[in-house]
This record gives C-alpha cells, structure tokens and sequence, in this order.
C-alpha cells in the first residue's frame, strides 16, 4: 500500500505544480482505489497540498510568475471561505461530498472541453 501512496503522491504532486490541482486526481485515487472516506481523502489532499504548495510557489516566484497585487485579494477572499466550507463540510453527508465532488469534476470537465472546442474554432 505504501508503494501505491508513494505513486498517487507522485501522479498528484505533478500535477499540482502545474497548476492544475493534484486533489483532481489524488481524491478519486484514495476513494476509487484504496476506498478512502470522501472526507478522510480531501483531509489527505488538503494537507498534502499544503507541502507541494510551498515548492510549487517558490518555483512559481522565482520565475516570475506571482504577481502580489492581484494574488492578496484573492487570499483574503478565500480564508474565510474556506474555513466556512470546510466547517459545513463536516456535517455534511459522506455520499453527497462524494456526489458533490463528481459533479464539481463534470463541470469542470464540460468547461474546458468547450473552451478547446472555441479555440479550435478560432485558429481554424
């Protein structure tokens, strides 16, 4: 079992330092595959991503890429936020987080499927 967290680490670290959210691959990971509790795997992701986060920012800053001004509104937006989301989603129902997180992926999904297709349309 440890090999399969070293190699989930692994998938969902490369994909968080590009930007795209490791928790996408690393939450359906733990729930499909070890059968992980939706809550217990979105504990999992978030303290992992605590650590990647940090290699992934100084990688991010010294190239030049953080840009403050913009990114300290976003910061103190989502403090609150999240604090409140994460408070909620203790009490809310294993199965609907589950249901919740899949629709959230779809959409996600959906949203950039359409985007290729509009650029696509574009360059053509």
């Amino acid at each position: 079992m440890v090999i399969i967290l070293i190699l989930f680490g692994f998938l969902s670290g490369i994909l968080g330092g590009m930007g795209m959210g490791g928790g996408t691959v690393l939450i359906p990971l733990l729930t499909i595959f070890l059968s992980f509790s939706q809550k217990t795997a979105q504990a999992f992701n978030l303290f992992s991503f605590l650590l990647m986060c940090i290699f992934a920012l100084v990688i991010h800053f010294k190239n030049g890429l953080v840009e403050f001004k913009k990114v300290i509104p976003i910061i103190l937006i989502s403090l609150p936020f999240s604090f409140v989301g994460s408070y909620i989603a203790i009490y809310i129902d294993e199965k609907i987080l589950k249901i919740a997180f899949g629709v959230f992926l779809l959409l996600i999904s959906l949203i950039e499927i359409v985007k290729l297709f509009k650029k696509n349309k574009i360059n053509n």
